[in-house]
């Protein structure tokens, strides 16, 4: 069988798989068929009934079996799944049931399950034993529902520190839900809510140990999976609470356009509609023309969402009143407001297809919806508001929409995973507002809570601050840039301005390259999504997910994995004399590339490391294949016609780049991968690119491909498919470049079919130089920073003296790239000089001792 044909076989189980989990999820499905498990799984002892769902998650039932219930429940949803191995037998009247991982006991006979009838232990830890009503010890937590009045941990309107909910991840390896009191979902054609059903006890247990991916891999299977997000969520979302009109935010994409500031979501806050909180009726003082506005947005490549406060129900002065209070059939005699019920089947239908579809067909993409007010239904106490909008809103868009639906609210409970996007609300702009959002963020992952949206720059201006902090805000938009959504916001104040154009130009520059480094980096976000989907692992993890047994992985709680191959740890203090410092976890089993600075590390080790402002702490696994956008990326509407490979220090790697139409509903069975794969022998480094596998529609039948390779001096030869390229600086098609600035080579494929493969084999002369990886790179910058502030004019030269030594030093990352086959001479000479300068910064009188001692520790 070749490896195509075996390609093509796994994509489609793929594709049948996801078909599965996609149907479990819809609305029919939470109360479908699918919720019936299948009879093999199921064991039945008088009123006590075992249904093994996973090798290591059971549910265990007690009461009348005639009245078990089988509806959804809000949490779950899908109990049908494929029957493991399992064994079962009688020993002294206790009843054992065996599968791989777990081993259940019940005492035949005994009644309702308590800690003296039943019991469950690990089969490959004795030591771990689970009886009803043990407690954890170790949970490591889930998330909450809003971050609204929070300076970090410490919320300024109650002096509460914040306490999140458990999740279903702990260090005593085992997760308990009780679903017996549950809400359930009816068998309508839009599942409702309601009431639970009469069985005594419905629960589940989960025996995982540390392998926490398995353990949410299973709570999906049974809660639903995370749907995959549309491709233009990934890019930047331009959000300020402002009454802003037609006119300004026209002027607004124009300035973004001309600052090369890439955007792809729009979002409006509530000044959009008339009368304050809640309404549905646009503004017509800001907006005059809502269907023309929204007509330009499209035309601009930009999706809209608009805020909403649905509490106050439908006010007389809307649009659309009459209608709606002629469907629910309301006496409009006296024009009173009809009041909103979340749990009226009649209202949310009405309020869908009556008010807000009409605005949906003129252009809106999806809603922001912001409920703050009583927290559970007025008719179902056990109803949160919260949780129940989320199903709603997400499930009618499901059902009506053309595209994949989505929305952007806040955290309801468990379950609420399936409605994707969450809004953490207003924080104070603060540091420690900023260092908290990170362990905040991938700690959701432990309950499937994947993609926080967070008002990147903070909310709320904090004590007597006047302004943006521009250092604060620049460190909080790179955070973002490695957040799940990257959505700057804030709340209505004139002082608060985060264009990129308010700030100067040493600012300016590190936000612009951080929203640049975002969109390069959307394919592998992307195909991280794809993950999220098919395992319910986040995009932002903690450590332990992938370092459970390094204790280490439990105590830098900042740190996080930004998909599979890169650690991010964010810089959430302020500089000092440039240059900001953290400490830094790197998790030993391989080696880990600092991307800005060009210095490979070693694993298994604690290290403080300092970057200037533009510059960020990004460590990416030796060996990694990271595939990136170019810098000509303006939106993500369509796929560009050019893909970047980059390939970063090490002996091999490999990444599957995956792809789909961006924005269908047909993701579960149509999309493509192109699994890559390097390997570095001696002398010789190869790059394979397989053809592409799978179809969706509008797929590009041609692509260009750069192979950029990080961290490597230039080649002595570059064959492509057995042919030569040739060395051109301007890097055209079918041939290659040396980047000396950041020591890269770039190797430049002519547009293909992507159902061929390719095969870049690369020769050097001998092996790489270990001081390449080095923090060669970061030496050159801050080469450039002397040279710079010896230019300034403010020591008396005007900038007209620059050191010979420094100057070839400072240049010699130019030349490399000029004139790579003397690679070697230059480094060489770069080397002496560089030994030169502490010196020749002595004999510049002009420079007084403190700014001396500043230059010549930018060399250390």
């Amino acid at each position: 069988m070749s490896i195509i044909y075996k390609q093509k076989i796994k994509i489609l189980f793929q594709a049948l798989a996801c078909a599965f989990v996609l149907f479990t999820t819809s609305a029919r499905a939470q109360s479908g068929s699918q919720l019936t498990p299948d009879s093999k799984a199921v064991i039945q002892l008088g009123n006590a009934r075992f249904t093994v769902l996973t090798d290591q998650l059971v549910r265990l039932q007690w009461g009348q079996p005639a009245s078990y219930d089988n509806r959804a429940s809000l949490v779950v949803v899908n109990r049908k799944l494929p029957v493991p191995t399992f064994t079962t037998r009688t020993e002294d009247n206790w009843f054992h049931l065996k599968t791989k991982k777990i081993e259940l006991a019940y005492k035949i006979n005994s009644g309702v399950f308590d800690s003296t009838n039943l019991k469950i232990r690990f089969l490959n830890a004795d030591t771990v034993l689970w009886k009803p009503g043990q407690k954890q010890k170790f949970n490591l937590k889930g998330t909450y529902r809003t971050l609204d009045g929070q300076d970090g941990e410490l919320n300024l309107y109650s002096r509460q520190k914040i306490q999140l909910e458990d999740g279903i991840l702990s260090r005593d390896g085992w997760f308990f839900l009780d679903d017996s009191q549950s809400l359930r979902l009816d068998n309508s054609e839009w599942p409702w809510v309601a009431a639970p059903g009469t069985p005594k006890l419905d629960w589940y247990f989960w025996g995982y140990g540390d392998d926490y991916k398995s353990a949410l891999l299973d709570f999906s299977k049974i809660a639903g999976h995370v749907p995959m997000l549309s491709r233009y969520v990934f890019g930047y979302w331009w959000s300020r609470y402002w009454s802003y009109s037609d006119n300004e935010l026209r002027e607004l994409v124009q300035n973004l356009k001309r600052f090369d500031v890439p955007t792809d979501v729009l979002v409006i806050d509530m000044d959009w509609h008339t009368k304050g909180w809640t309404g549905y009726t646009w503004n017509k003082n800001l907006f005059p023309d809502p269907s023309g506005f929204l007509k330009w947005t499209k035309e601009n490549h930009l999706k809209t969402t608009l805020n909403l406060h649905p509490a106050d129900g439908i006010q007389p002065t809307e649009e659309r009143y009459n209608s709606f209070a002629a469907y629910m059939k309301a006496d409009t005699s006296q024009k009173k407001p009809i009041p909103f019920e979340a749990s009226n089947k009649a209202f949310m239908r009405g309020l869908f297809d009556i008010v807000l579809r009409p605005i949906e067909k003129a252009g809106v993409n999806f809603w922001w919806l912001d409920w703050q007010q009583w927290p559970n239904d007025n008719k179902i106490p056990a109803l949160s508001n919260t949780w129940w909008l989320n199903y709603t809103f997400f499930t009618d868009k499901a059902m009506h929409g053309q595209t994949r639906p989505l929305l952007y609210h806040r955290w309801g409970g468990l379950g609420n995973h399936r409605y994707q996007i969450g809004f953490s609300g207003d924080t104070f702009m603060s540091w420690e507002s900023l260092a908290y959002e990170p362990y905040f963020t991938s700690t959701a992952s432990n309950v499937l809570y994947t993609y926080w949206s967070h008002d990147i720059g903070g909310h709320i201006l904090k004590g007597n601050e006047k302004g943006v902090e521009p250092e604060l805000y620049t460190r909080w938009l790179q955070y973002g840039c490695f957040s799940p959504i990257m959505r700057t916001h804030s709340t209505k104040n004139a002082a608060i301005k985060k264009e990129i154009w308010n700030f100067g130009p040493e600012y300016a520059k590190a936000q612009h390259d951080a929203i640049r480094l975002r969109y390069a980096l959307v394919p592998y976000i992307y195909a991280m999504s794809r993950k999220t989907f098919e395992t319910g692992i986040g995009l932002c993890r903690p450590m332990y997910y992938d370092y459970a047994k390094q204790p280490e992985s439990y105590i830098y709680k900042e740190e996080y994995m930004f998909g599979d191959n890169m650690l991010i740890r964010p810089v959430t203090t302020p500089s000092k004399d440039g240059f900001a410092a953290v400490k830094v976890w790197l998790p030993s089993g391989n080696d880990w590339y600092e991307w800005q600075t060009g210095t490979l590390l070693k694993g298994g080790q604690v290290i403080e490391r300092s970057f200037s402002i533009d510059e960020y702490p990004i460590y990416v696994k030796a060996g990694a294949v990271i595939p990136m956008y170019n810098d000509k990326v303006q939106n993500l509407d369509t796929l560009p016609g050019s893909l970047i490979i980059g390939v970063f220090p090490g002996n091999s790697g490999k990444f599957q780049l995956y792809e789909d139409n961006g924005n269908d509903k047909n993701y579960e069975s149509e999309f493509a991968t192109t699994s890559v794969t390097t390997r570095s022998i001696g002398a010789e480094q190869m790059v394979n690119i397989n053809p592409a596998v799978g179809k969706y529609h509008s797929m590009p039948s041609r692509r260009k491909f750069t192979v950029k390779l990080f961290g490597t001096q230039p080649p002595s030869k570059v064959l492509l498919n057995g042919k030569p390229l040739q060395f051109n600086s301007e890097g055209r098609d079918g041939s290659w470049n040396y980047d000396g600035s950041d020591l890269c080579l770039n190797i430049f494929l002519p547009d293909k079919d992507c159902r061929v493969a390719q095969q870049v084999r690369i020769s050097y002369k001998g092996a790489q130089q270990p001081g390449i990886t080095a923090g060669l790179v970061e030496r050159f910058k801050r080469l450039s920073m002397i040279t710079v502030a010896l230019k300034s004019g403010d020591n008396g030269n005007e900038g007209m003296y620059i050191p010979q030594n420094l100057g070839f030093a400072e240049e010699t990352n130019r030349l490399l790239g000029y004139r790579p086959d003397n690679f070697q001479r230059y480094l060489q000479q770069f080397e002496h000089s560089y030994q030169q300068i502490p010196d020749e910064l002595k004999l510049i009188r002009q420079l007084d001792e403190q700014k001396r001692s500043k230059l010549i520790s930018l060399l250390q």
